[in-house]
């Protein structure tokens, strides 16, 4: 397995606790979606998993472990996340009842006889008796079994589990690497620097904006603010339509374009919205993390458009920045 160039040090941190037999029993990765965590964790449940690793620790690929693994069918790794409903939709909450299935199975002995892993992703979004049930886990591990820990927000973990896993953070790559990387996976060099800009330096965020239509919806999302800040469009209308089409995304271009305006007016400019004056500004920084909240309950059981209808009745004339 190939992993990106930013994710090194970590992997050469964890392929050689895994030699050593001094993996932690919990290890959380921990990083915005985009940075190669689940990339990173992966890779080490098939070097743990691997009968015949490479010199640099990673799976060698062609052992009975390896195709067992590659296939989601190896008897000692159990992966635990979102399910369907019985209506066939995704939840948005891990329950209990998969945290008991899976304390079952960690219960048993490894059937071939080295370690047992599990991978649960995303890890902060278990609901709040599947964390406690994980931690009753974490706090009797059984033996040469771990737990991998996969969260793009690992604040939202309680504070209990946070502090029995061994913490794993993927960094930021720097402009150079990631723009290097983006190339390497065949991006146009203008498509990537524009993505790379778009996704504040995201380098996962930029490679599958840069091969979709996102990137076009931050203009979308700065004439729709625009015109909230003008008047010439409702606060209602404008919720509807985010709703319906990629909220989740649109939120994210409107708080980096929150901060964006915010930084112009500051450095005595404009920014694309037309906001000048600087009295504006803590305005803006509040409602650039009141979006950054909102995207937040978009991955709960809260309607989309009531969220996106009370952010954007902040923005429009009464009560928005002018």
């Amino acid at each position: 397995m190939s992993l990106q160039p930013w994710l090194a040090e970590p992997w050469r941190q964890l392929a050689s606790a895994l030699v050593r037999g001094r993996l932690h029993h919990g290890l959380l990765f921990a990083a915005p979606a985009g940075y190669g965590k689940r990339a990173l964790a992966t890779a080490l449940a098939a070097a743990a998993l691997c009968e015949q690793r490479r010199e640099d620790g990673h799976a060698c690929g062609r052992c009975r472990g390896c195709v067992l693994f590659a296939a989601g069918s190896h008897p000692d790794f159990a992966r635990v996340t979102l399910e369907l409903r019985d209506d066939g939709k995704l939840r948005s909450e891990i329950t209990i009842d998969q945290m008991r299935a899976l304390s079952q199975r960690l219960a048993l002995s490894s059937q071939f006889g080295g370690l047992q892993l599990a991978l649960v992703d995303p890890a902060d979004r278990l609901n709040a008796s599947a964390a406690n049930a994980l931690l009753k886990t974490l706090e009797e591990p059984a033996r040469a079994t771990i737990l991998l820990l996969v969260a793009d927000d690992p604040a939202r973990l309680p504070a209990t589990i946070r502090s029995r896993c061994q913490r794993i953070d993927v960094r930021a790559p720097t402009r150079d690497e990631a723009l290097a990387w983006l190339r390497a996976e065949r991006v146009d060099a203008a498509a990537a620097t524009a993505a790379l800009d778009a996704s504040l330096g995201n380098p996962g965020l930029a490679r599958a904006w840069s091969a979709d239509d996102t990137l076009p919806l931050r203009k979308a999302c700065a004439d729709d603010l625009a015109a909230l800040a003008r008047g010439r469009r409702t606060a209602a209308d404008v919720a509807e339509a985010w709703a319906a089409d990629r909220p989740h995304e649109r939120l994210w271009f409107a708080a980096v374009l929150a901060r964006d305006e915010a930084q112009a007016i500051a450095g005595g400019g404009a920014g694309k919205l037309g906001l000048t004056a600087r009295e504006e500004i803590p305005k803006l920084v509040a409602w650039f993390g009141r979006a950054n909240q909102a995207r937040g309950l978009l991955t709960t059981t809260v309607r989309a458009d009531l969220v996106l209808l009370e952010l954007l009745r902040a923005w429009s004339p009464g009560d928005r920045p002018a």
